[in-house]
């Protein structure tokens, strides 16, 4: 398995490091190195990470890592506008919403709370193995077969 070195920028705040040793740990992943330290920002860590692994394994983490740490993401610049992505606790997008107030927002969409089954069968596919019905057989993915894989849902 293959060396990889995955460079992070967090909050330098209380329990952020844990979290994301937590993340691996969870997923028996083992971090070989880390580092912290800040940055010029001394509201923000850099975090340096060795793991070994496979594309896959390394493909896996990266998400998780997306899904722990807010952030806010450039989908689009122009010469008059921004379209940013901002993904993280209310609190936090509250935060950045008044941070760029005073650049002016043209358009603010959010879309709540999303969460997404970990199960996985449907709903109708459990509806129909109680009335003995059965589906059609569905292409087989590999990934799905995969014990490092967590909540995929075919």
């Amino acid at each position: 398995m293959k060396k990889h070195t995955i460079a992070v920028l967090v909050e330098n705040r209380f329990g952020v490091l844990s979290r994301v040793a937590g993340l691996f740990s969870a997923r028996g992943y083992n971090i070989e190195s880390l580092s912290v330290g800040e940055t010029l920002d001394p509201a923000v860590s850099r975090m340096t990470l060795v793991v070994r692994g496979d594309a896959f394994v390394i493909e896996q983490v990266m998400k998780q890592l997306h899904k722990l740490i807010d952030r806010a993401k450039v989908i689009d610049v122009t010469a008059a506008s921004y379209t940013l992505e901002v993904t993280g606790e209310e609190s936090k997008i509250e935060a950045m919403l008044e941070l760029l107030r005073a650049f002016g927002i043209q358009e603010v969409v959010r879309t709540g709370k999303v969460a997404i089954a970990r199960s996985p069968k449907t709903r109708l596919r459990r509806a129909e193995e109680k009335l003995g019905k059965t589906a059609p057989p569905r292409p087989s993915n590999p990934a799905a077969q995969d014990p490092r894989v967590v909540g995929f849902a075919d």
